[in-house]
């Protein structure tokens, strides 16, 4: 049995009638999570986890017709049980099971094994058949564990404070940046970027608990951040806005950080391998606690990861998505298109 098939729209399922994360219009999406190669504008309708309404509003706009759900909550679709599970990747991101007279399907999207300690923590769902990432499907991809990466954030602030400088963090407005917020937290005054504090409202808006913070103008007063924290998105790294901010200096919070030499690719002082996507050891971890009889790699390392299941009994194939484009691309538009 085929539940999903992949076409130039997106993931579709036929039986149900709708798609999973199109990348064109259709009438119904279900939706992974909010990040913008994931969550499109110009869906008639959509369907996600309560904590991704409010970032689809304010990513796609206010006027969206959107319904929402929490995890593990069956809704039947033209005859397919539906439901959302963890995917420990941001807030609100879920791996999308589908069950068709028996046959079980996942569609992970994006996902982390690894728990933050804000997003909820991946779950794992047994299926038939397993879409899958593999962003670092690589095995130079380790990650540390959490604490210990929060303890190296925290150094890096003291010995800014020390000497000083002012802390600037450069991490993805949706989902990175709420992360570093949480490892800093008590260690000094934190602002942030308007597209940050945004999305921050989003999530405060149902009930999640962030450390406090403000809203910086750096257009206006750049001097009110001198010496404290600051966390701004990537696409402002070497701009104007990061040349006003007084001794400043700046730390890359993200995967590629896990290269070495991958720090001298942008003009940044430091860089810490902070990821919301599973390391090599988490996607096999994941795929194979599934027992899926097929994995589908839709973005990333795919053609070697894919190979690498099927050397190790894991029958597997490579599909063409529009998944993981450069996410700088879509913090830029937040930021010159920030919306309501």
């Amino acid at each position: 049995m085929k539940l999903i098939t992949f076409t130039k729209k997106g993931i579709y399922c036929p039986q149900g009638k709708f798609y999973i994360d199109p990348w064109r219009p259709v009438d119904l999406a279900v939706i992974t999570h909010g990040h913008a190669d994931h969550a499109r504008w110009g869906m008639k309708k959509y369907l996600c986890h309560h904590y991704t309404k409010p970032i689809l509003y304010q990513r796609i706009g206010i006027d969206i017709e959107c319904q929402s759900v929490e995890y593990g909550e069956t809704l039947i679709l033209n005859g397919v049980k539906v439901s959302l599970h963890p995917a420990g990747h941001i807030i609100g991101s879920a791996q999308i099971r589908l069950e068709y007279k028996g046959y079980v399907t996942v569609i992970s999207g994006d996902y982390k094994i690894q728990g933050d300690g804000l997003s909820t923590p991946f779950e794992l769902v047994k299926c038939n058949e397993f879409v899958t990432e593999s962003t670092f499907g690589l095995p130079i991809y380790n990650w540390l564990e959490v604490p210990d990466l929060n303890k190296k954030l925290q150094t890096w602030v003291l010995k800014n404070h020390e000497n000083s400088k002012t802390s600037v963090f450069i991490g993805y407005s949706l989902g990175k940046a709420q992360r570093i917020m949480k490892a800093v937290e008590g260690l000094g005054k934190i602002y942030v970027h308007y597209s940050i504090g945004k999305l921050n409202e989003a999530f405060e808006s149902v009930g999640v608990d962030l450390p406090d913070y403000t809203i910086a103008d750096f257009r206006e007063n750049a001097k009110e951040v001198q010496h404290e924290i600051v966390i701004v998105p990537p696409a402002l790294l070497d701009s104007n806005i990061i040349k006003k901010i007084p001794d400043a200096a700046t730390a890359i919070c993200s995967g590629w950080m896990q290269v070495r030499g991958a720090r001298r690719w942008r003009s940044a002082d430091a860089g810490f391998a902070m990821s919301d996507h599973a390391d090599w050891k988490g996607l096999l971890q994941a795929v194979k606690a599934t027992e899926a009889e097929i994995v589908h790699v839709t973005h990333g390392q795919t053609e070697i990861f894919s190979k690498y299941l099927n050397e190790i009994g894991i029958r597997s194939d490579v599909v063409q998505t529009q998944f993981g484009e450069d996410e700088e691309e879509s913090e830029k538009e937040t930021i010159e298109n920030p919306g309501p």
